[in-house]
């Protein structure tokens, strides 16, 4: 056993008997935000590789492309009719059962030659529902253009369409589908990772504190310099001199490690659905808040109107509207400065507004440099 590896080791024993003691200490509330590492970064190397392919789906019940709307669908169909050996050039080709589809895939990292993945289908034309239809060879290709899988088989939609002479019924979306393993991978991404003595983890969050954090944790574990945080989205990890494997060892080593994460002041808005996430460290200073709401009541109340005995006049209908309005001003509300994001929200419940109303709220306090936060609209 190296020198390297007792020491590896010892420092594993260590942070084992930490954990236990934290574990048994009433301090759950300060290590809350702590994380592995390997769910907070993205190892360089490690990724997916997206995958598009142009086909043609065969077999459908007429609900396919209508090849008059559709010219790009009827080239496809001769063209392959002719590779197939049938010449339907200058003929009308006419058929409801075909349609032309996107078909999308994720080639997963380290993908071989010969495995399976799962691909996407998605109708291109004017076609109703890829219900009952099989995918022809389709070639999918990555961003260089090249040849990484071929896709083929039956498509499996979760919609339905159900169509009558005077009502029509139409369940999910019945023109996208999936193919479970319906593509072979033929070509694979030539990366080595055993072989590297150097790589970055990309932050998914990034942040400065973070950052610093992990490669502390890193090189504390360690027990030499291999960890370097080269900006707030990157860290750098270097293979260190006598460790007992390679890159791939190192990584298995330090991606269980716990950091506690840290995040900016931010209160995210998505002004559409009147949604507000606020974040931990939002304070607010002391302000003062005044809302007030104006209801207009609109009621109309029509009066019959009938003609008198004997006359030649016709019932009528007068219209009565009934409109009221009510303004509820209220008085300035104080918020007061805030220690938890809980005195936060519940000095600005006092004031018993609406999360739309809340939204400008939480602006106009921005705008007088009262809230020490940063707003993200959606």
């Amino acid at each position: 056993m190296t020198g390297m590896t007792m020491h590896i080791l010892l420092r594993r024993l260590a942070a084992t008997t930490l954990s236990a003691a934290l574990l048994l200490a009433p301090m759950a509330d300060a290590f809350a935000a702590a994380a592995r590492i390997k769910d907070i970064v993205d190892m360089e190397g490690i990724r997916e590789n997206q995958l598009v392919g142009y086909g043609l789906v065969v077999g459908l019940n007429g609900t396919g492309d209508r090849l008059n709307n559709s010219p790009f669908t009827k080239q496809s169909l001769q063209s392959m009719l002719e590779r197939l050996g049938v010449n339907t050039a200058g003929e009308n080709v006419r058929t409801a059962n075909v349609a032309a589809v996107m078909v999308t895939a994720n080639l997963p990292p380290f993908g071989t030659q010969g495995s399976r993945i799962d691909v996407s289908v998605a109708a291109l034309g004017d076609a109703d529902s890829l219900q009952g239809g099989t995918l022809l060879v389709t070639p999918l290709l990555g961003a260089d253009g090249e040849v990484y899988a071929i896709a083929q088989g039956p498509v499996n939609i979760n919609g339905f369409k159900a169509q009558g002479d005077s009502a029509t019924v139409i369940s999910g979306v019945p023109t996208t589908g999936r193919i479970s393993s319906g593509a072979v991978i033929e070509r694979e991404i030539d990366f080595h990772l055993g072989s590297q003595t150097s790589l970055r983890l990309a932050l998914r969050n990034p942040d400065l504190t973070t950052a610093r954090r992990i490669a502390l944790s890193i090189n504390d574990f360690i027990g030499v310099p291999t960890a370097t945080p080269e900006d707030p989205a990157t860290v750098r990890v270097t293979l260190p001199r006598g460790f007992n494997g390679n890159i791939v060892d190192l990584l298995t080593d330090i991606e269980q490690l716990m950091v506690e994460t840290d995040q900016p002041a931010k209160i995210v808005i998505d002004e559409n659905s009147g949604i507000i996430v606020m974040g931990k460290d939002v304070r607010v200073s002391s302000v003062a808040v005044a809302q007030s709401n104006l209801t207009v009541t609109i009621a109309e109340n029509p009066t019959i109107v009938q003609p008198a005995p004997f006359s030649n006049g016709v019932t009528a209908v007068e219209p009565s509207t009934d409109l009221e309005v009510f303004a509820s001003d209220k008085a300035l509300a104080v918020v007061n400065e805030s220690v938890t994001l809980q005195e936060l929200v519940d000095g600005l419940n006092a004031l018993g507004i609406a999360p739309r109303d809340l939204i400008a709220i939480l602006q106009a306090i921005k705008a007088t440099g009262a809230l020490q936060a940063e707003i993200e609209v959606l």
